[in-house]
């Protein structure tokens, strides 16, 4: 088996832990409208499915709803006044990537996160100069479970996929992942719902926290 090379990651549920800053967002919409705030422990394991599902889950409104596109609007403004009020690394994530850097192997992120908010984030958190490479769901014409980005993630860093780690916390990152040829790592801490079986998966590895992925670079 090859070493491992590089490292890309998810953003929201593996990188970042999001949710709070999304759940706070949605619950500003919610209050606006004369509704009781929603608990961090129901919504977060749907966070990294985005705008769509925290809409469904906080309004019980889909894309064919006539009040959707207002909504989505706000809530979108919503998120973007407390993009880093509680968002910050995952726990050990910041040793990982000071482990990976001290090794010189360049990480790069793959997210569908619009660019809108993604480089934001990291801007704020001091991870872009970090960063070897990020793309975003709308930098190219596909997102995952397409594996466009990925290889195209690869392709910036000049690694080959077949040495290259991803880490996701949903099926779509393995999916793409394994599409894409690289080496797909589950984080079982990231936004998984408890009607999903991230094994079915059948990704190359799962961890129960992001220190685990040292282990994958021996």
């Amino acid at each position: 088996m090859h070493k491992i090379d590089s490292v890309l990651f998810d953003l929201d549920g593996t990188l970042l832990d999001t949710a709070p800053d999304m759940v706070h967002a949605l619950n500003i919409l919610r209050q606006q409208h004369g509704m009781p705030d929603l608990e961090l422990p129901l919504i977060r394991p749907y966070v990294g499915q985005g705008a769509k599902m925290l809409l469904k889950l906080g309004f019980g409104i889909d894309e064919n709803s006539r009040e959707y596109p207002i909504l989505l609007e706000k809530l979108l403004t919503a998120y973007d006044n407390c993009l880093t009020r509680s968002t910050a690394l995952f726990p050990q994530m910041a040793s990982v990537l000071d482990h990976i850097e001290a090794k010189n192997i360049p990480w790069g992120i793959v997210t569908n996160k619009p660019a809108r908010f993604t480089l934001d984030v990291l801007r704020i958190l001091d991870l872009t100069r970090r960063s070897a490479c990020i793309i975003c769901g709308d930098t190219l014409a596909n997102r995952k479970p397409d594996p466009e980005p990925i290889l195209y993630a690869c392709n910036l860093l000049q690694r080959s996929p077949e040495t290259t780690l991803y880490v996701g916390d949903a099926a779509t990152d393995v999916i793409a992942s394994k599409a894409a040829g690289t080496r797909s790592l589950v984080a079982l801490y990231g936004y998984i719902g408890a009607d999903e079986d991230p094994y079915d998966w059948k990704a190359d590895g799962y961890i129960e926290n992001a220190g685990e992925i040292i282990n994958w670079l021996q």
